[in-house]
């Protein structure tokens, strides 16, 4: 039906006329439509992010959602979010350390924790609670404190200016979306032909048209108001009315055309924008001039920024026209002290507090009294900066803290008339000018006491190895300066305790030094040039004279054990380390430590372990080779060398130590320059064990009842015997087992040359003060023992051997070689005589051959089987009268049966039975026999019984009994007793 016979309006006829016209576009389009979207079907676009961007989204949306909930209190939220921010930001921590700690981050802190402060000193507000939201505020509390501990710097910068770091933020995001503008504009270069076509795209060119007509009037405004709301019937129209397809696609070109223009003004509109946000601040900091300067005018109100309070950083300190007086300072004193350890308090402030309180008292002249008291709290500010136990203070603070208590001793020192004392109430105290002395709550003697403590947790928290630690240690003479100045101060005016303490510090200081000065003057030797030997003679006493006035003292005067224990292990370990060898030994002796050492608390054991091995090496260079291996015993055979000496900690599970015992442990450790070198101290030992074990060895090698002196010994020698390539020996314990296997064989020159040689030289040698002597001493000793380890080893070879050649074979004067082999004879350990006419060693063939030694060992092993068999038969049969029947201990005891005698026979009185621990045991007698006789023998050998019989009892038989008979019983007969047969004999 045509268009012009259909009924209706001229607008209708319009509209149906114009979708006729437009129809026939409709195919190109499509086709064009499908063209361009044939890969991407979706219509999204792909916006293509950083991994900053990315990460940074996710922080701002946690932050908004814990704003959100700061504002309506629900603290269980907050708590929620806050720690997945927390981890939010550990996954950004690569991106946080290029670009550094954003801002927003920052302020989210100290907003939170300052919120956190408020609420938290609220009462009523906290009664108001819930119990969930009371518990999620106490631990956010702690957990956002504990945060924000290492970011101190940032936040303080924060609150210094947080308007600045407020626009500075708002800068950096105005910035940024900047560029993602720019970045979205490219990207809207690229739109796909359905995207524009869209009606959605109409409305950002109508706005673009409304800004480009400037600003007008407000009828202009709402003209356009209007032409946004019939933006689309204008379209239509427009379409309707114009019949040409040119005038369609200008249009549309019009609209990509607008689009460019308004991309190629962003610039200029991101400049403004930069402009206005520079005006903005420097309105507001006019506004908050204005603002102080009215509020020192009328003092009435004070700004404070949206959502959540300022903490005040500086209180003031006095009003104007305010009289400065004693009373006046000391209650300003007492005002910050108020301040001390509350939650949110600024502590870097605090003492800065401190700090201008004692300029005020100084110009003033308020006195010494008010000054010391201040510099007490100054000090005490210092220690609680770091509150956490385990950290330590920073090398600015620590001196502060070194200065103050110098300047505190200055004051102390130069006015006599200022009494410190803990024992001295507030209330007593008399700060004030006047006729009577200053009498001053506190105690220095305390604040020595943990700054040194605080010198030890530097020391163990610093990298050894680095240049700090150097740098550090440095300070110990400060240190020990101040503690000499404080034990000049106690002895005029401090108590016997106080003395005994502050003695005990400076031991402390002293006993592990080696004293290199003191040991040249007691050789003999003085210094090269004339400025050294000045130089040691203006120096003071020696640190052992020195030692020895302090620890006497202690002794004399301490009431504590611990001070006393303390003293004279480190005086032992002092003695010991200057090779003072028999004045250690006599005073350990007699201190009797070692029995109740283990009822000492840890660092007290600590110091005793460090005191037995210094004992044991010093043993070592004095040649006492059986005193340094039982004094290193203990602890090398425990494999925690390292641990027992606070050295360091071992690997372990976490069953046997969580994570608070290893920091309790690792705040025991000893500070790297005062430890022990382990190498040095196992080579000691392995080389005491194999000077002693390897002639040991020799001579029992053919007993099956051989002990061992030394179990990790012997374990190296079988990992060394492991081996399955014996190639030239490497490291320490290599060396040993090599010149171990050398004097086993009576080579004494190689083992020397393991021992000795430049590679032990600087591995462990070289460490001793008197090199030259300890190898002198050594090579006598791998002598003397690889002698003995010969004559152990081939005597059964020899029937007389020369003195003189044994002498020439081992470099050793005639002399020691007959004392040495004297001894071996005096203590039976060699079957010999000395012919001294010929002077040669005549052997005895007492001891048996190898082959004996053998048949020996076989017959006792045959004898215990046989044994072992009738005690298992009797016990599963129960022969000889005997039965079975079940004890109240739950155990089976035999009532009647054969049971040996002390005298060796058996008695027909229940031979076995279970103890307590379900054990069989044997009542009165035994396979080896009791008290006089047995399979073996008794005490008194072969006269009452052995091997082959005896007077009381023996293998074969005895007067009293024995394994075949005997007059008054045996095994298999017996007149009185009773056995298999009875009769007399067998």
């Amino acid at each position: 039906m045509s268009r012009f016979f259909a009924t209706g309006s001229d607008s209708e006829s319009e509209e149906s006329s114009s979708a006729d016209e437009i129809t026939p576009k409709a195919p190109g389009t499509n086709i064009r439509q499908s063209l361009l979207l044939s890969d991407d079907e979706e219509d999204t676009k792909r916006v293509v992010r950083s991994a900053k961007d990315k990460r940074f989204e996710e922080l701002t949306n946690l932050i908004k959602t814990i704003r959100n909930a700061m504002k309506i209190r629900d603290m269980a939220k907050c708590l929620e979010e806050f720690e997945q921010l927390c981890r939010a930001f550990l996954k950004s921590k690569t991106i946080v350390d290029k670009e550094g700690v954003p801002p927003f981050y920052i302020r989210l802190l100290a907003d939170l924790e300052d919120y956190l402060n408020q609420l938290w000193e609220d009462k009523e507000g906290k009664k108001k609670m819930n119990k969930n939201n009371a518990k999620a505020l106490s631990t956010l509390r702690q957990k956002i404190r504990k945060y924000n501990r290492d970011y101190e710097t940032e936040i303080a910068a924060y609150k210094e200016n947080p308007l600045e770091s407020a626009d500075e933020e708002e800068e950096k995001e105005a910035e940024e979306f900047g560029s993602s503008s720019d970045s979205d504009g490219e990207g809207d270069e690229a739109m796909t032909a359905k995207s524009f076509l869209k009606k959605e795209a109409v409305p950002e060119a109508s706005k673009f048209l409304k800004s480009a007509k400037g600003s007008g009037d407000e009828s202009s405004s709402s003209d356009d108001d209007e032409d946004d709301e019939g933006w689309g019937s204008d379209t239509v129209e427009s379409g309707s009315e114009s019949s040409d397809e040119g005038e369609g696609k200008s249009s549309s070109l019009a609209v990509v055309f607008l689009k460019k223009t308004q991309e190629g003004e962003k610039p200029s509109d991101k400049k403004k924008d930069v402009r206005k946000k520079r005006h903005r601040k420097k309105e507001r900091l006019e506004e908050e001039a204005e603002e102080e300067a009215g509020e020192e005018g009328d003092g009435g109100w004070e700004k404070v920024r949206g959502g959540v309070p300022l903490v005040k950083e500086k209180p003031k300190m006095f009003a104007k026209g305010t009289e400065i007086n004693t009373a006046v300072v000391v209650k300003k004193l007492n005002e910050i002290l108020q301040a001390r350890g509350k939650k949110g308090t600024d502590r870097a402030a605090q003492i800065e507090l401190f700090h201008a309180l004692a300029a005020i008292s100084n110009e003033h002249n308020l006195g010494q009294g008010i000054l010391v008291k201040i510099k007490f709290n100054i000090i005490a500010s210092l220690y609680d900066y770091n509150p956490n136990l385990a950290a330590f203070m920073k090398a600015d603070m620590w001196l502060k803290c070194l200065d103050c208590i110098d300047e505190l001793l200055d004051i102390l020192f130069e006015n006599n008339n200022i009494f410190i004392g803990e024992n001295i109430a507030e209330d007593s105290e008399n700060l004030a000018i006047s006729d009577q002395p200053f009498r001053v709550r506190g105690c220095i003697l305390t604040l020595v006491e943990r700054m040194d403590e605080e010198f030890t947790k530097i020391m163990q928290n610093t990298d050894p190895h680095s240049q700090e630690y150097v740098d550090n240690l440095k300070d110990e003479s400060r240190v020990c300066g101040i503690v000499d100045r404080l034990l000049s101060y106690l002895d005029a005016k401090g108590s016997t305790e106080e003395q005994c303490r502050v003695y005990l510090r400076r031991i402390m200081h002293t006993y592990y030094k080696f004293d290199y000065k003191a040991h040249r003057r007691s050789l003999g030797l003085q210094g090269e040039t004339k400025s050294e030997q000045d130089q040691e003679d203006s120096e003071g006493e020696d640190s052992a004279v020195l030692m020895d006035r302090l620890c006497k003292f202690i002794y004399a005067k301490d009431r504590t054990d611990r001070i006393r224990t303390c003293a004279i292990l480190s005086h032992i370990y002092h003695h010991a380390l200057h090779s003072r060898w028999y004045q250690a030994r006599d005073l350990m002796l007699m201190s009797h430590l070692q029995d109740n050492i283990q009822h000492a608390d840890p660092p007290v054991q600590i110091l005793y372990n460090r005191t037995m091995v210094q004992l044991g090496i010093c043993a070592f260079r004095q040649g006492m080779i059986k005193d340094a291996h039982n004094a290193l015993l203990d602890i090398q055979s425990s494999g925690r060398a390292k641990e027992l000496l606070g050295q360091g900690l071992l690997m372990r599970n976490m069953q046997e130590r969580n994570a608070e015992q290893e920091k309790i442990e690792k705040r025991r450790q000893v500070p790297f320059h005062m430890h022990i070198n382990l190498e040095l101290l196992e080579c000691v030992y392995l080389v005491s064990a194999m000077l002693l074990e390897i002639p040991y060895m020799a001579a029992h090698e053919f007993d099956a009842r051989r002990r061992m002196i030394s179990k990790q010994f012997h374990h190296q020698l079988r990992v060394g015997e492991r081996q399955p390539l014996l190639g030239p020996p490497e490291s320490m314990r290599e060396h040993v087992v090599a010149a171990s296997k050398a004097m086993k064989m009576g080579d004494w020159r190689t083992c020397h040359s393991f021992i000795i040689n430049d590679k032990m030289n600087s591995k462990v040698w070289d460490l001793f003060p008197e090199t030259q002597r300890v190898r002198e001493m050594l090579v006598r000793k791998i002598q003397e023992e690889s002698l003995r380890t010969y004559l152990f080893t081939y005597s059964s070879v020899y029937d007389s051997i020369s003195m003189e050649t044994l002498s020439d074979m081992f470099e050793l004067e005639l002399a020691t070689v007959h004392s040495i082999i004297s001894k071996m004879i005096i203590n039976e350990e060699l079957m010999a005589s000395l012919d001294q006419p010929t002077q040669t060693v005549v052997m005895h063939r007492t001891e048996p051959t190898s082959l004996q030694n053998m048949a020996l060992q076989l017959a006792e092993k045959l004898g215990g089987l046989v044994e072992n068999n009738e005690r298992v038969f009797d016990l599963k049969q129960g022969v000889y009268g005997g039965y079975f029947n079940r004890d109240q201990k739950g155990g089976y005891q035999q009532k009647q049966g054969y049971q040996r005698e002390p005298r060796g026979s058996y008695q027909k009185q229940g031979s076995y039975q279970r103890d307590q621990k379900g054990g069989y045991q044997q009542k009165q007698g035994g396979y080896y026999g009791g008290n006089q006789g047995g399979y073996y023998g008794g005490n008194q050998g072969g006269n009452q019984g052995g091997y082959q019989g005896g007077y009381q009892g023996g293998y074969q038989g005895g007067y009293q009994g024995g394994y075949q008979g005997g007059y008054q019983g045996g095994y298999q007969g017996g007149y009185q007793r009773g056995g298999y047969r009875n009769q007399n004999h067998y």
